[in-house]
């Protein structure tokens, strides 16, 4: 059998599991099923498959260290690649993008197309459904893997079979009424988003019905740069392509669709809701997570972030703490919360894109304190990494170390810092923090001045390839 290329679509940012899912810190990162996050999850699900490639990750620009990071924290891909997204589009260009990077490296495989973001429960049937559907896919069909439905659920699209593995239509999200008489008939299956076939009949496919879209990724492949594991989609040719879902683009039209019918356990996360439902839940029905007290509570999610929540009389309900929000809501309008995230990017609050902690590809920093003229932060600098030289126009900086050793450049001088020893940074002062040693460096950060945003950055040098002047 030609081998089974594995591409993972990890753009998005699931906005209706906020406060915990946020656009800087997206589904696909959260452990919301066990230790491991979805992405990581996906990844090791396609292990259970017989000779497959090494993966190729699909991210937006602004995921990439906390992606690739992920990755090796698994530490079973010695190889993989990492193609970025300049600008957000839809899955349609991301697959193109993705086959197109897959085809210059001279040979024709099947495609595994996967969301980073579902979960799968049943890992060795997972297995099994994708071979069958690479058989299909050597017969030159495109195949789509359908999910046997428990019940007429309204937040999927449905898949319509006909006879064997063809398939008559694709079903946008119906009403209740429509879903129940899906279910009635039998042959309607939830639309899973995963997708397999091949390379060639992939780009024969979208040269018939998307030939805009696949000339407008073939060109942000051939423009592209690479930039160690990562490599880019040019931008302007990912300006001009078409912003269309792959059912949309290629599946909706093609005579060639086929569909194979398994349960796997499968849920797209798609709510809170839908997340209370595949976790494991106590004899009141309760799902909970953290410093959690209940007393006279059924059927509800609870998750505690920071500190105790407690529950007194509460059904159905859904409450979540972070460091710096707080959701309740009836579990059945946990879809509602795209709501809430529309009006906090309409008024450009930050809780809409970042959490107090926020990843960096040298470690993170976490906001203790905030201010209009300082602010407060813990930074953790991972061992053996450093941050870029920098400086800022406007911002002071007092730097104490609380733990490990602190390789520092300020200005002219290169100091050592040990456990509770400092240092000041003036404005416009040329710096830099490094860890040289085997553990986390952790330090305190009082910055003051008038103006603490974070692209009041000037990179000079970075590891990361982040020179110049961005956040």
């Amino acid at each position: 059998m030609t081998k089974i290329q594995p591409v993972i679509l990890a753009g998005g940012t699931g906005s209706r599991l906020w406060p915990l899912s946020r656009e800087l810190y997206p589904k696909q990162l959260l452990r919301l099923i066990d230790h491991t996050s979805l992405l990581q999850t996906t990844l090791l699900r396609v292990t259970s498959i017989p000779e497959i490639l090494p993966p190729v990750i699909v991210v937006g620009e602004e995921h990439r260290f906390i992606t690739q990071i992920q990755i090796e924290e698994l530490g079973r891909f010695k190889d993989f690649s990492i193609l970025l997204e300049p600008i957000g589009r839809n899955t349609a260009p991301a697959i193109c993008g993705a086959a197109e990077f897959c085809r210059q490296l001279g040979q024709d495989v099947i495609l595994l197309i996967l969301p980073a973001d579902h979960v799968v429960l049943y890992a060795e049937k997972f297995a099994e459904v994708v071979l069958q559907a690479a058989q299909l896919a050597e017969d030159g069909a495109v195949v789509t893997i359908g999910i046997q439905p428990t019940g007429p659920v309204t937040g999927y699209g449905y898949i319509e079979q006909g006879k064997g593995n063809s398939v008559v239509s694709f079903k946008e999200k119906p009403d209740l009424s429509v879903a129940r008489d899906y279910i009635a008939k039998g042959n309607y299956f939830w639309n899973s988003g995963m997708f397999v076939f091949t390379t060639k009949t992939f780009m024969q496919e979208m040269e018939k019905f998307a030939p805009e879209m696949l000339s407008c990724m073939i060109e942000a492949v051939a423009n592209g740069t690479r930039d160690g594991r990562f490599f880019r989609f040019e931008q302007s040719a990912m300006e001009k392509c078409p912003n269309d879902s792959i059912d949309y683009a290629l599946m909706e039209k093609t005579t060639n669709a086929a569909v194979v019918v398994a349960d796997l356990g499968w849920s797209d996360i798609g709510s809170w809701e839908a997340l209370w439902d595949v976790l494991e839940k106590d004899e009141n029905g309760n799902v909970t997570s953290g410093d959690v007290l209940l007393e006279d509570t059924r059927n509800c999610l609870v998750k505690s972030e920071n500190m105790l929540v407690a529950s007194v009389g509460m059904e159905d309900t859904l409450i979540v703490e972070t460091a710096d929000a707080i959701l309740v809501a009836p579990l059945s309008r946990s879809q509602d919360v795209k709501k809430v995230v529309t009006r906090l990017k309409h008024e450009h609050r930050k809780e809409f894109s970042l959490h107090t902690t926020v990843y960096r590809p040298w470690g993170s920093y976490t906001v203790l304190e905030e201010h209009p003229r300082f602010q407060i932060k813990r930074i953790t600098v991972s061992p053996g990494a450093k941050l870029s030289l920098q400086m800022h126009h406007h911002r002071h900086e007092h730097w104490v170390v609380v733990s490990g050793t602190a390789r520092i450049v300020n200005g002219e001088d290169e100091i050592l810092l040990y456990e509770n020893q400092s240092t000041y940074i003036p404005a416009g002062t040329v710096h830099r923090l490094e860890n040289p040693g085997v553990i986390a460096l952790e330090l305190i950060e009082v910055q003051n001045g008038s103006y603490l945003g974070e692209d009041d950055i000037v990179r000079f040098d970075d590891v990361y390839g982040r020179q110049g002047l961005n956040k």
